[in-house]
């Protein structure tokens, strides 16, 4: 066979769509063949550009057959250029669609121009319709009708963006939903009805709203009203499906109409929260949501809320996500409800994940989607394996302004859904007062998330008929776009009359809709509008209580501890370790005899192991979390041979649940969001985010503002994560020193939190116990640890085996080397961390410092004040608190701590500090001025030089 009949025979299956496809990804490939898929590329190198091939006969019946016999009589360059035609209307049809409610659709573009490619309609005429379309419907004869075929599904109120999704199979089966016209095969006239009824009452509720509570704000749906029918058509497929949990994130806007129409929040209720003076009948009381102290609540249109939904044999909920004004940093938290709502976390090994369970939907703003990072961030974890939901539903509502900024000031893209491109999601955009179409958009997203498991993203094309708020006049910054919405019609009113004009219902019952929604509205409001008090009573905040967790033994029988230990340093026989590692872990088997040492990472996997024992799942992850980013954990290991992995924590014999490590992509926020996320749905779960280095968690900021430190207070939403943020001054400068420790010590309050600072790896390990012993319960808080770096090997951090089967978690400790007799100490030095173990290390001569005791502050918050006093009264002579730290003055513990310290100390004992001065910057950047730095630091705590 020669080379050109082995590439004719090579293509001789691709026509049509597919072959126009190839074309262009040849093009592609000519540009960059590292830019696709590998298979694709060697495909190229092997057989050249695509050629136009015959029909499969096969495949055809007898007529068609007769119509396909004079092909090979037609210039390939025409069947060419008809092909590429015909792929530049799926491309770029949407240029030319009409998707904007506020615009007639622009000319069309010379892509869709038959005469741009060398082609007459006689030449279209000529060809059969398959080369162009091979799923249009049988009435489609030529070439010609099938390129007016095309141009009519792809620049309707409906279009789409498939171009970006590479998976052959994929771009394949989305093309044929729309070229078959099944997307478009419409709603019945019961369901039509249904519709328009669903958008009168999303109408009434905002105008009643409007008219009713006068500026107040209340961030309206209005110019993207589907959004309410298209989030509840996909919840109610979903539920159909078997879904039991669909969770919704998103902003403000339209957020009260999402509550009260596809969660069923009474509208009464609503309009209580509007009046100032929550029924106390309606309003759940600090007690009924189990919160005695810390509740001061949020603004009503940030709350969230839950449906039940129990009939026949569906039972499912439904989830709407409390969230803050930082818009799209709950698209990582709803992933995380997601997630854990998929996962089963019953046995052990990693948890089994069935994501038909649980199904989220985000719906975004048009401003914030290209132009906030989490974003991108959320959707770079949609196919990542500990972080992948099955798919996400994504609504973009756009409203073509962000406040009030134009699309050609907040965005560098074509469309505000741009950005998902790059993670080959499939993209349609739709006019928002085009309701059916809406659906159609929606019905196409489900059956493509139950097909391949992926995202969708909706742009939701409408406008928005007020302000930013409703105190905003939104004419002073674009009067000529508000004059335009001033007289279009509501998408109500442009639906009714599509139906009056289908004869589905008069005009007068159109009317009646809107008459009995209002009706109903009134009196709802009417129950609640006698009751105008804004009486501080009904929402009162209690003092700020602040206090320990309750003592718990956290010891572990020391029999059962070596059996852990012994099967953790066990593998299969023909699994091969690194041989470097193998000797390192090797050297744990004898830790926990007589005169051993446990350091912290062994600490550490003792501590999951009798965890997950004891029946709590556990889930870790970060950057680096499977081997550790100090090479100090291998939880993880790597068969030096194959490279399989394998994991001694999901084949213990003792284990009772289920243990997940997942290293994460280099994303804070979004993870760190995840995480919460996840804890908050499976409060049973012992979960930990593990920062690559402590500082790195400054760029998750939002999350611990805004949700872990706060999300009790304000939405009664508990969680026990955990957050390990290595920390400590070693020399490597600004950006590998501080975890900003005082930053998560500002925002402790009303006990939000714990926040610690260890010594001992035995102190690691009852504190991870004590973590895990109150998940779920009402003593449940996150904890944020400061981890060591330098210390992680330290024998002086290390832990003798009584530590972990007696003991139990201390919120101070005694240095060992100080305060032997007790009446001769006068001066006492308090440090945390790193910092008490430069101390302890530095002592040369126990005498010299026989008038020094120092005490270690293991957990900073709560203060352990109580604990400090009861201290002080074996040292009767104490003259002079010190606090000594690492960082500078402004930063570490030292603003936090001096008032809690002055408050033990009284009129007779004086507190100062000892560290570095006031500064800007974290630490030195040369490790010489360190090292100076901090001798200094020492010899002044010691020594008094």
């Amino acid at each position: 066979m020669s080379k050109n009949s082995a590439k004719q025979e090579a293509w001789q299956e691709f026509y049509g769509p597919n072959l126009g496809y190839l074309m262009d990804l040849y093009d592609q490939f000519t540009e960059d063949p590292d830019s696709i898929d590998s298979e694709m590329r060697e495909w190229f190198e092997q057989y050249g550009a695509p050629v136009n091939g015959t029909a499969p006969s096969a495949e055809l019946s007898a007529e068609s057959s007769a119509t396909v016999t004079d092909v090979s009589s037609i210039d390939v360059d025409k069947i060419a250029n008809a092909v590429k035609l015909a792929e530049n209307i799926r491309i770029h049809g949407h240029l030319s669609a009409d998707i904007n409610p506020l615009a007639k659709p622009g000319e069309e573009t010379s892509f869709l121009k038959i005469n741009e490619y060398n082609l007459s309609e006689e030449d279209l005429q000529a060809l059969p319709a398959y080369i162009i379309c091979e799923d249009a419907p049988e009435r489609i004869t030529n070439g010609y009708e099938a390129i007016n075929h095309l141009k009519s599904m792809y620049t309707r109120s409906i279009a789409f963006e498939f171009n970006h999704v590479h998976d052959v199979e994929e771009h394949r089966w989305l093309n044929k939903k729309v070229e078959s016209g099944e997307i478009y095969k419409g709603l019945s006239d019961d369901r039509r009805r249904t519709l328009l009824k669903q958008l009168t009452d999303v109408e009434s509720f905002e105008q009643f709203l409007h008219k009713t509570f006068v500026g107040q704000k209340r961030f309206s749906i209005e110019g993207v009203d589907a959004l309410v029918p298209m989030v509840d058509e996909f919840v109610q497929d979903a539920i159909h499906e078997g879904a039991e949990n669909v969770m919704i994130g998103m902003s403000h806007r339209g957020r009260l109409s999402v509550l009260s129409n596809v969660l069923g929040k009474p509208y009464d209720l609503i309009f209580s929260e509007f009046q100032h003076s929550p029924n106390k009948d309606l309003v759940p009381s600090e007690g009924s949501i189990g919160l005695s102290y810390g509740w001061t609540g949020d603004v009503k249109y940030h709350l969230g809320a839950n449906k039940e939904i129990q009939k026949e044999s569906v039972d499912a909920t439904i989830t709407l996500a409390n969230n803050p004004s930082h818009l799209e940093f709950v698209n990582p938290v709803v992933e995380g409800y997601a997630r854990a709502a998929q996962d089963s976390r019953s046995e052990p090994g990693f948890p089994q994940q069935d994501t038909n369970k649980a199904i989220a939907v985000l719906i975004h703003g048009d401003a914030a989607f290209p132009g906030e990072g989490v974003v991108t961030e959320t959707l770079n974890m949609s196919r990542l394996k500990g972080y992948q939901t099955g798919g996400t539903l994504h609504i973009i509502a756009n409203n073509q302004l962000g406040f009030t900024t134009d699309t050609h000031d907040s965005r560098s893209t074509t469309y505000a859904s741009d950005p998902a491109k790059g993670y080959e999601i499939p993209i349609v955009h739709v006019n928002a007062d085009d309701a059916d179409s809406c659906l159609a958009a929606i019905h196409l997203a489900h059956e493509y998330r139950n097909k391949f498991n992926k995202d969708f993203v909706i742009d939701l094309i409408g406008y928005r008929r007020f302000g930013h708020n409703e105190m905003d006049e939104p004419a002073a910054t674009q009067p000529h776009l508000y004059e335009v919405i001033r007289s279009h019609p509501t998408a109500r009113e442009v639906y009714a009359g599509e139906l009056v004009k289908d004869e589905l219902l008069s005009k007068e019952e159109a009317e009646k809709y809107k008459e009995d929604s209002l009706q109903y509205l009134q009196e709802n409001y009417d129950r609640v509008s006698g009751d105008k008090s804004e009486d501080a009573e009904d929402v009162s905040i209690p003092e700020e209580v602040e206090k320990h967790l309750p003592q718990v033994n956290t010891s572990y029988d020391i029999d059962d501890l070596q059996q852990l230990n012994e099967e953790l340093i066990t593998w299969p026989e023909e699994f091969n370790v690194f041989p470097k590692l193998k000797k390192i872990l090797e050297r744990r088997k004898d830790a926990l005899k007589e005169g051993g040492k446990v350091d912290w990472s062994h600490a550490e996997t003792l501590a999951f192991a009798s965890i997950i024992s004891d029946g709590t799942p556990v889930r870790l992850t970060g950057q680096d979390s499977e081997r550790g980013t100090f090479a100090q954990r291998h939880i993880v290991l790597h068969d030096s041979e194959n490279g399989d992995i394998y994991s001694p924590l999901h084949t213990l014999s003792k284990a009772k649940a289920s243990f997940a490590v997942h290293n994460s992509p280099l994303s804070e926020a979004a993870i760190v969001g995840f995480e919460y996320g996840y804890n908050v749905q499976a409060p049973e779960t012992l979960v930990l985010w593990e920062a690559q280095f402590g500082d790195f968690a400054n760029a998750a900021q939002v999350i611990f503002d805004q949700f872990i430190s706060a999300g009790r207070a304000k939405w009664g939403q508990k969680s026990g994560m955990v957050m390990l943020l290595p920390h400590g001054y070693e020399g490597q400068g600004p950006e590998h020193s501080s975890a900003r420790l005082e930053r998560f010590l500002t925002l402790a309050a009303e006990n939000n939190w714990n926040v610690a600072y260890l010594s001992s790896s035995a102190q690691y390990f009852h504190l991870l116990r004590r973590q895990a012993s109150f998940l779920g319960k009402e003593e449940m808080r996150p904890l944020v640890l400061m981890t060591p770096k330098s210390l992680l090997r330290n024998q002086n951090v290390a832990s003798g085996p009584d530590a972990f089967s007696k003991g139990m978690f201390q919120s101070i400790v005694e240095d060992p080397k100080t305060g032997k007799e007790p009446k001769k100490v006068k001066r006492m030095l308090f440090a945390t961390g790193k910092m008490a173990i430069d101390l302890h290390e530095a002592i040369e001569d126990e005498k010299e410092v026989s008038d020094t005791h120092i005490v270690r502050i293991e957990e900073l918050y709560p203060f352990p004040d109580d604990k400090i006093s009861e201290l002080l009264e074996q040292y009767p002579n104490v003259k002079e608190f010190k606090w000594v730290q690492e960082e500078p003055s402004n930063m570490g513990p030292w603003n936090y701590v001096q008032p809690l310290l002055r408050s033990v100390a009284g009129s007779k004992i004086t507190t100062e500090y000892i560290g570095r001065r006031r500064r800007s910057s974290p630490s030195e950047g040369d490790p010489k001025v360190h090292k100076k730095e901090q001798s200094r630091i020492i010899d002044e705590a010691l020594r008094g030089k």
